[in-house]
């Protein structure tokens, strides 16, 4: 499936991507950053794009998701500190990835919300139908972003669900990954020395794991029942419980604080989650909080490091740069008054320069350098200044009566606020025009690297359908060479095709004798022969189980004792082979490498059945002697074929020379062929002699062969 996560880079981001990975699915993300600042897991490809953009339909519509899930309240894209800004962009942001949703509409969408949109003391388990109850910005914002989710779904019919995350918890690798209450304790105590503890509050904790394979069920889930859930762990702690656990793996006697809160028992329920998909945890808590307790004890520099760049010099900068921003022009404004009211001095009663006005070209200056609002302040200072220099001759009553002096202020700020005007239009228009062509210039960036992508991502599908070693034509091309083996081969070079294929040393096919029990037929390495010559296949419960309903079993436990993957081959529902696999990356064994060697098990399957069909249609042809005696050429060509494998390892095998009168060979036929195994064969070779060909036995073993023909009279000898 093509997936679509949205969100900031976190733990559960990453852990998800592993998953959805690991299970064969196409990852694609859209971070929300244009700036490339974060760092994700490997995805199918990465859009890096605010929320904000007008290209997010054309995004959406590339990608052609099935799922698309939002991180919602734990994307990390959104720092609440400043709570009241944060909401707008939130809601906002929301608003404008479910509408590029609904108008691709295609497949699923799945958003995360939390327990945060609950407090209070609630008796029972909170069910999906309670009502919000939570306090402050944050809570409210997760709220309104459920209700959009909700009404988008009624009122455009679209597909989309909502998981509840009940005090998601995980060990934090840094300072900036504390956003739950048990690491805030561990960090608290490796801080302050003691824990503060609500005495009051009991919930339930989910550990990040766990909630990455519930929120996987609903992915590949086709319908669902209802369009909210809660995904809970149903392990109820109270705070105090949880510090004591806390200082009990740290080893402490330091004390715990208690407190009375506002919060009571807030435990959501994930019954209905549980009943519907059949699901439970899998991590125990309490063992959980003593490995994040470990780790941040062992890592307490990481944790515990003073900002020496909080200064209190600094905390005010931040508070009050803006206002230091906008005196500079004022300040700029009475400094080059000065040298133009000294200018001013020195121009009046002067021969050649009389006619100058200082305080005129200070205005202009200001106007045209900063606008209307600079004009109008240096225009003040210049009637402050020419006051001033007209009262050394003169009374400033005098020159208040002087209608000149109105004249000359007239025309200062006219011709100040004119200029000024005009300086703020056109800086307007160059900036909307900037603005414009900075738009029309992210859009043309926006959609090349859209369209860079969608090459991308052109390029690995033309690659993967026509050259990858995973396309259906490659195993075709590859399994269909089985086509033009002889019949006694075809196994052995099966066994070689599913190593290449499976990418895999061990490799091991096990003909099936009865219902119990399997013998080896060939193995490509010692691994591969671990399990023995024989085995009984009905006893491996797990394995036998996915057997008996045609499907691959995986080892997802990682259980030694059996291989990592196991796939049958039947004839007309009836196993007829067991194919097993060892030696396989853990990111290789999903879901989706599991349908890949289905493919090809039925693309073997036919070879292998048909090479069988062919042997015995020629089965009265290829015995003599009335018995079970393979014919010179049938016996010779079986025996070059285990030869031929034994050299490639894939087959350990031992000729034993029956030396014997031909008179006898009936009779030896009769008696012994019902002492030898299934898989060993008996038969004339080109010297006319009697040989006995053993399959997987070593020239050690043969000696037990060789001992039940002494005892019933026939001397034989190993040939090598």
């Amino acid at each position: 499936m093509n997936i679509l996560l949205v969100g900031g880079t976190c733990s559960l981001m990453n852990n998800i991507i592993l998953k959805l990975r690991k299970e064969g699915h196409r990852v694609f993300l859209l971070t929300g950053d244009k700036y490339k600042h974060n760092k994700y897991e490997k995805v199918f490809e990465r859009y890096d794009f605010p929320y904000d953009s007008e290209n997010l339909n054309e995004i959406i519509e590339s990608v052609n998701p099935d799922v698309t899930i939002l991180l919602g309240a734990f994307d990390t894209n959104y720092l609440w500190n400043g709570e009241e800004r944060e909401t707008v962009h939130f809601i906002s942001h929301m608003v404008n990835i479910l509408v590029a949703y609904s108008v691709v509409n295609r497949g699923k969408l799945i958003y995360l919300s939390s327990d945060e949109v609950f407090s209070g003391d609630y008796p029972d388990d909170i069910t999906e139908g309670e009502k919000f109850s939570g306090y402050g910005i944050r809570p409210a914002a997760l709220s309104q972003a459920e209700e959009l989710c909700e009404n988008f779904r009624v009122n455009r019919g679209l597909d989309i669900t909502v998981l509840r995350l009940d005090h998601l918890y995980s060990i934090p690798k840094d300072k900036n990954d504390i956003n739950n209450i048990c690491a805030g304790m561990c960090l608290e105590y490796l801080r302050d020395g003691y824990i503060k503890a609500d005495e009051n509050h009991t919930f339930s904790m989910l550990y990040e794991k766990d909630a990455v394979e519930y929120i996987y069920k609903v992915v590949k889930s086709k319908k669902r029942a209802h369009s909210i859930y809660h995904l809970s762990s149903n392990d109820v702690v109270n705070e105090v419980e949880l510090a004591s656990w806390i200082l009990q793996v740290m080893q402490s006697e330091a004390n715990i604080v208690t407190t009375p809160g506002k919060n009571g028992r807030c435990v959501l329920s994930g019954r209905k989650f549980e009943e519907e998909f059949d699901v439970y945890t899998f991590c125990d808590c309490k063992k959980i909080i003593e490995k994040m307790a470990l780790y941040m004890q062992k890592h307490k520099d990481v944790f515990v490091n003073e900002d020496k760049e909080g200064s209190i010099l600094k905390n005010l900068w931040e508070k009050w740069k803006w206002l230091v921003r906008a005196l500079v022009p004022f300040i700029e404004n009475l400094i080059c008054f000065i040298p133009f009211f000294m200018l001013n001095n020195r121009t009046v009663g002067s021969q050649y320069f009389a006619n100058l006005d200082p305080f005129l070209l200070y205005v202009l200056l200001f106007a045209i350098v900063y606008g209307q609002q600079q004009a109008t302040f240096s225009a003040i200072c210049a009637v402050a200044g020419y006051m001033f220099r007209q009262m050394y001759t003169r009374t400033g009553f005098e020159v208040l009566l002087d209608y000149n002096t109105y004249v000359w202020i007239a025309q200062l700020f006219i011709l100040g606020l004119v200029v000024g005007y005009m300086r703020d239009q056109i800086r307007t228009m160059r900036a909307e025009s900037a603005e414009l062509e900075e738009h029309l210039s992210r859009q043309i960036v926006d959609i090349r690297d859209i369209n860079e992508s969608n090459v991308r991502v052109r390029e690995v599908m033309e690659q993967q359908l026509v050259g990858q070693k995973d396309s259906l034509g490659k195993i075709y091309s590859i399994t269909r060479q089985l086509d033009q083996s002889m019949p006694d081969e075809v196994v052995f070079h099966a066994v070689e095709m599913l190593t290449k294929l499976m990418e895999t040393k061990d490799v091991a096919f096990y003909s099936v004798v009865n219902d119990d029990y399997a013998r080896l037929f060939s193995a490509s390495s010692e691994k591969a022969r671990s399990l023995g010559n024989s085995i009984r296949y009905r006893e491996m419960t797990e394995i036998y189980d996915e057997l008996l309903e045609e499907k691959v079993y995986i080892n997802k436990t990682m259980d030694e004792r059996y291989p990592l993957m196991v796939r049958g081959i039947y004839e007309d529902g009836k196993l007829q082979m067991v194919i097993m696999l060892w030696g396989l990356n853990w990111e290789k064994m999903t879901l989706g490498r599991a349908n890949f060697l289905t493919v090809v098990s039925y693309l073997i399957q036919n070879a292998v059945l048909r090479a069988q069909r062919y042997i015995q249609a020629l089965e009265e042809k290829r015995y003599s002697y009335g018995s079970r005696i393979l014919e010179k050429d049938a016996f010779e060509s079986l025996v070059q074929a285990y030869v031929k494998a034994e050299e490639k390892n894939l087959v350990e095998c031992t000729l034993l020379k029956v030396c014997v009168q031909p008179e006898q060979y009936q009779e030896v036929g009769q008696k012994m062929v019902e002492k030898m195994r299934d898989s060993d064969y008996i038969g004339v070779m080109e010297d006319a002699q009697l040989y006995v060909l053993l399959a997987n036995t070593g020239q050690e073993n043969a000696v037990i062969v060789q001992k039940r023909f002494e005892e019933n009279g026939y001397r034989t000898e190993i040939v090598e």
